[in-house]
């Protein structure tokens, strides 16, 4: 940081969340009858006076009348205060204590407790410029010491005026008479701090937002906790992610945009240059056409199991990295594919529909229990174990097939051949991904193969199924009963119309994809999603991910942390480390995880050394992305 740079801060709801007086009037004013109208009274005149509409000799007069405050109460409001300095100040502490004399403290507060708080910080007394209370012989606080220009109204400009620092000026402050200092020509720029709060008649007269401290240490290129402020990290949420989702990502400070439903190629390769964080459910198609325009992309979170809808290998190779949710919205599937197992079996569907239609049609025909029949699960995986378990307490056999050798749970059965599950079961269910192999595996010739009139579901991927087909089977008998959550093509959002063939079918269920919607498995994927992508965000973890060598990676402390991606080729790692040592840098970590497309190293380094060697270590061959984390 230049000499020359001076940074004058404010003290209320910038340095601290809060409002000191609205503080000393919850401490002053306790067990009073009047208390809540009086606190009201307080916040409603440091509002106006805050926004200009009130001077700032009325504003403090009337809210030191309110107040009755006394000598005794500062010790508990500084106590209090502490507590509430804002995050980013606390985050960046020892950076403000390293050039603790080039920040002063402009504050139309009070001294009185000011200096102790921000002396935690650093800043000398000398460079705190605030308010005088006036005791009277009880000590109580009648007044205030009219003769401090900073009493007066425009006294932030007069104060700085008296000042007379050589060089640039810098405000930061949420209120209009910070701004008064650079209106009167005394500040290179004002900053209109909202990490607590935004006003917008302040904001439209400031020459830069600052959502925290960050963002002005990082515009400054001065040392600071975090190497890039995260309100520049730009977030977009499709498809309804659930609001703990979208709350969780704005509270770490990323800059949150929320679209209600997918977008078409097209569109979201328009919108996809600034995003570094993008999440989806199953209707976006994130293609190589989007990736390609995706210069800022780091990772991409899908709000749902699948991940068939996301090119992995364009992502891999352009160093983007991807997690899902395998287990977060198990149990809502499963539960829907025993409730439709019921339904069907007992051809309810029809019944149901019959009774809004007036019909009153009492009898047993095409309804049967579900005890003693055979369920055949396709796919026994997170999912397709757990309905096997809970399938056997209801009474059913079951009997599974999958690709790769599972251990059955409970009394469960593994057919040695899909033909050898479609031959035997009553009832089939499907619980397999996305993968391109998996395409219109039941067709025409695996219909023909199933029992007469059996139930089929399919609460999986659209494509698994040739609906075609389906309805011929459906038509003929072969199938009795099915219920379809997913389909090859969905519409892009709740006003489109949903077009199949399928509709108008007996015995039929048809729902809009919405298995694993619950609000419990919402919430679930809406709190470990964001987890997997803040953690590779803030620390380089790729744990979870399905397209990245998965890396569990220790906290950063004192160090920084170089992450390296780059073509899985021999010799890369010894290449970064002897441009280490050629900077006689110290490595106090290194991890190193490999997959057949992509090498992951992260090395952590002491904090001084020279930049020179980000440069060669972006320039080795076949790197593919390279960023520096502390």
């Amino acid at each position: 940081m230049q000499n020359s740079k001076h940074f004058i801060i404010d003290f209320d709801s910038t340095f601290t969340k809060v409002e000191a007086l609205d503080v000393l009037g919850e401490i002053a004013l306790a067990g009073q009858s009047d208390k809540e109208k009086s606190l009201l009274r307080i916040k409603e005149v440091t509002d106006k006076g805050m926004e200009g509409k009130l001077s700032f000799r009325e504003s403090l007069d009337e809210r030191l009348a309110i107040l009755k405050a006394n000598k005794s109460h500062i010790p508990k409001l500084i106590e209090k205060l502490r507590e509430e300095v804002s995050e980013s100040f606390v985050r960046n502490k020892e950076f403000i204590r390293k050039y603790a004399e080039q920040f002063y403290v402009l504050s139309n507060g009070f001294k009185d407790f000011i200096v102790p708080i921000v002396a935690d910080f650093g800043i000398r007394p000398e460079n705190v410029f605030a308010n005088d209370f006036i005791y009277d012989e009880a000590d109580n606080i009648v007044g205030y010491n009219k003769d401090n220009i900073l009493s007066s109204n425009n006294g932030k400009p007069k104060q700085i005026e008296e000042l007379k620092l050589e060089g640039e000026v810098h405000v930061l402050g949420d209120g209009f008479t910070d701004y008064e200092i650079k209106k009167a020509g005394l500040a290179k720029k004002f900053y209109a701090f909202t990490e607590n709060v935004k006003r917008q008649s302040v904001v439209k007269n400031a020459d830069h937002e600052a959502p925290n401290l960050d963002e002005i240490l990082y515009r400054h290129k001065m040392d600071r906790a975090l190497s890039y402020p995260k309100n520049r990290i730009k977030v977009l949420l499709l498809e309804n992610i659930h609001e703990h989702g979208i709350e969780k990502l704005r509270k770490e400070g990323y800059r949150v945009e929320v679209y209600p439903a997918g977008m078409g190629e097209d569109e979201l390769t328009e919108k996809i240059r600034d995003v570094s964080i993008l999440g989806i459910r199953s209707k976006t198609q994130v293609t190589k056409k989007v990736l390609d325009n995706a210069t800022r992309l780091h990772c991409i979170g899908a709000f749902c199991i699948g991940t068939n809808q996301i090119d992995l290998e364009a992502c891999q190779k352009k160093g983007i990295v991807v997690f899902n949710a395998p287990y977060s919205n198990t149990r809502s599937v499963v539960e829907m594919a025993i409730a439709e197992i019921i339904l069907l079996m007992r051809n309810l569907p029809d019944r149901i529909r019959k009774m809004h239609e007036g019909v009153w049609d009492k009898s047993a025909t095409n309804s049967f229990e579900i005890r003693g029949k055979t369920l055949g699960i396709l796919g026994y995986g997170n999912i397709g174990s757990q309905l096997s378990v809970l399938a056997e307490t209801l009474g059913l056999n079951v009997i599974y097939y999958d690709l790769e050798e599972k251990l059955a749970l409970g009394n469960a059965r593994r057919c040695t051949s899909l033909d050898e599950m479609l031959a035997e079961a009553d009832i089939i269910t499907l619980h397999v991904d996305g993968r391109p192999e998996n395409e219109n595996l039941i067709g025409e010739k695996q219909f023909a193969k199933m029992k007469e009139g059996v139930i089929f579901l399919n609460l999986s991927r659209g494509q698994v199924v040739d609906l075609y087909a389906l309805r011929k089977a459906m038509d003929s008998g072969k199938v009795r009963g099915t219920g379809i959550d997913v389909f090859p093509s969905e519409p892009m959002s709740n006003d489109d119309e949903f077009v199949s063939e399928l509709r108008g079918l007996p015995n039929t269920i048809l729902t809009p994809h919405i298995g694993g919607s619950t609000l419990e498995a919402q919430k679930n994927i809406a709190d470990f999603v964001p987890s997997r992508m803040m953690a590779y965000i803030n620390t380089g973890s790729t744990t979870g991910s399905v397209n990245f060598p998965n890396l569990v990676l220790p906290t950063l402390k004192d160090a920084h942390r170089f992450i390296h991606i780059h073509k899985n080729e021999p010799g890369i790692l010894a290449h970064i480390n002897h441009i280490l040592a050629d900077h006689n840098m110290n490595i106090s970590g290194q991890y190193l995880k490999t997959n057949e497309e992509v090498g992951y190293v992260i090395t952590d380094v002491d904090r001084n050394y020279d930049e020179e060697v980000i440069k060669e270590l972006k320039k080795i061959k076949s790197t593919i992305r390279f960023r520096v984390l502390y």
